[in-house]
């Protein structure tokens, strides 16, 4: 599994419609706006009609699927929209616009980069542990592809976890995967999301996607999970084996 650095997931770019945002009103425009991001999908529908592409930056197949179809701006700005959203990246913003379902209908989306500034520290810390003793702070193995870190070790007090954009009252646990990627558990939002719309309510196996029906967010950084004996697990998405039951 391979997770972009957050430096390659800045280099998308945002859309607008035809109207200019006012300087004040941009300012406003750091939390999640649902008419910009109407706003947004128009164009890519218009560009996507006319040109018969998508505008988006080009990333290898093996990126993460919510992270791989970054939309660029500068491919739809001015001819769809005047500029990006005043609450994206590219609009000194807190979100990156994504496209999921780029084979059946392209969806925008948001990544919340709270999450990955926060990502960016621990890998940092990561990194700084393995150069000085040759191996990574695992605290116990939860997987056969997933590990516990040990946070005392990286001088964590506690450890850390991520706000998360798709349940206000949420606080997310991070895992590590033996590919060296540092990845968000999204059982919480999963659980509250199963209890709310039912797991039968999308038509895929992978719960990740009930979050994007149902919210404007993306599960960024994240493993395929499911459903199995009543747990929230991850999974294989190749093989379809268990890999392990999401974090306590």
């Amino acid at each position: 599994m391979k997770v972009l650095p957050s430096a390659s997931l800045l280099a998308a770019v945002l859309l607008l419609t035809g109207c200019m945002y006012p300087q004040e009103e941009r300012s406003r425009n750091h939390g999640p706006n649902q008419e910009q991001l109407d706003r947004v999908q128009s164009a890519v529908d218009q560009f996507h009609e006319n040109r018969g592409v998508l505008p988006i930056a080009t990333r290898d197949a093996d990126t993460p699927i919510f992270q791989r179809y970054p939309i660029e701006f500068s491919q739809i700005v001015p001819s769809y929209m005047s500029e990006p959203p005043g609450n994206a990246f590219e609009n000194g913003g807190d979100y990156l616009y994504v496209l999921t379902h780029v084979e059946e209908e392209p969806q925008a989306g948001l990544i919340d980069l709270g999450t990955t500034s926060t990502i960016q520290e621990l890998e940092r810390n990561i990194h700084d542990y393995r150069a000085q003793h040759d191996y990574a702070p695992v605290d116990e193995i939860v997987g056969n592809e997933l590990l516990l870190l040990d946070f005392d070790a990286l001088g964590y007090e506690e450890p850390p976890t991520v706000a998360s954009p798709f349940h206000p009252d949420h606080r997310l646990p991070l895992l590590y995967t033996t590919q060296g990627d540092v990845i968000i558990d999204y059982s919480l939002d999963i659980e509250y999301y199963v209890e709310e719309y039912g797991a039968d309510s999308i038509d895929d196996e992978d719960l990740r996607w009930l979050l994007v029906e149902h919210a404007p967010f993306v599960p960024a950084y994240s493993m395929p999970q499911k459903q199995s004996g009543g747990d929230i697990v991850f999974f294989d998405e190749e093989s379809g084996e268990e890999i392990s039951q999401a974090a306590e």
